[in-house]
């Protein structure tokens, strides 16, 4: 016992490791392999969906402002909602709070950024303003605050990148796996696969009520002048 330990200190000494047997090809899996997905560093993934390049609102209903690459609340007017409907998906939108500050609280820069009609990412100027927590920019509103604050100033475009699984349920209602979300901002990981008591309310506490499997993006028209850009959606 004495002389296999002697052994084995002068070979770890040796800088001499020990080498496993059986063969590597056994756990190796070839397919199925991938599909390829072009990432080109200046625009979109290959198998994206653009909801808007800056040119036009031919993937939405509502009556917002488009110019300069950009789509801007326009007060009043209501919600801006994609045509299409949508399931589990990984999200790419790009926001900017007015530059000139009015208002404080919940009152500067106000919008959000709904999955499913539902699922709201809160949008605000959370720059040096003072709200909730659970209700400042990059909260899942009045359920999850942020890990951190992300905020840039206002007037500066700043990006949400959103992966976002939505809820199951039963055949009798229930529920029985429920909407999940991760959400980077500005690049940082604020909400770290989080499970949602169910949607968005303002008052009281979410409720899930069951529906279908895929339903619109909605952005808010919350009476602030915040513009969108660059936003784009993979299917999961």
């Amino acid at each position: 016992m004495r002389t296999i330990l002697f052994v084995s200190v002068v070979a770890l000494a040796a800088g001499v490791t020990c080498q496993p047997t059986g063969n590597p090809e056994a756990t190796e899996i070839w397919k199925p392999v991938p599909v390829l997905v072009r990432t080109p560093s200046d625009g979109v993934p290959s198998d994206a969906i653009v909801l808007f390049d800056g040119s036009d609102l031919s993937e939405w209903q509502g009556d917002w402002t488009v110019e300069e690459g950009r789509v801007t609340v326009v007060p009043g007017s209501g919600d801006l909602v994609s045509r299409r409907d949508f399931g589990d998906v990984q999200l790419h939108i790009e926001w900017r709070a007015p530059a000139e500050i009015e208002g404080d609280g919940q009152d500067r820069g106000n919008s959000g950024v709904f999955l499913m009609e539902r699922y709201e990412v809160q949008v605000l100027d959370s720059f040096d303003n003072e709200t909730y927590v659970n209700g400042q920019a990059g909260s899942i509103y009045k359920q999850h605050v942020p890990l951190v604050n992300a905020s840039r100033p206002p007037g500066e475009w700043q990006s949400y990148d959103i992966i976002f699984r939505a809820p199951r349920f039963a055949t009798d209602k229930a529920v029985v796996e429920p909407a999940t979300m991760t959400v980077l901002h500005n690049g940082v990981l604020i909400q770290d696969h989080v499970e949602l008591a169910g949607p968005t309310v303002y008052i009281g506490e979410p409720v899930y009520e069951a529906h279908e499997t895929k339903r619109p993006l909605m952005l808010q028209d919350h009476q602030a002048s915040v513009s969108y850009r660059n936003i784009w959606i993979r299917e999961l």
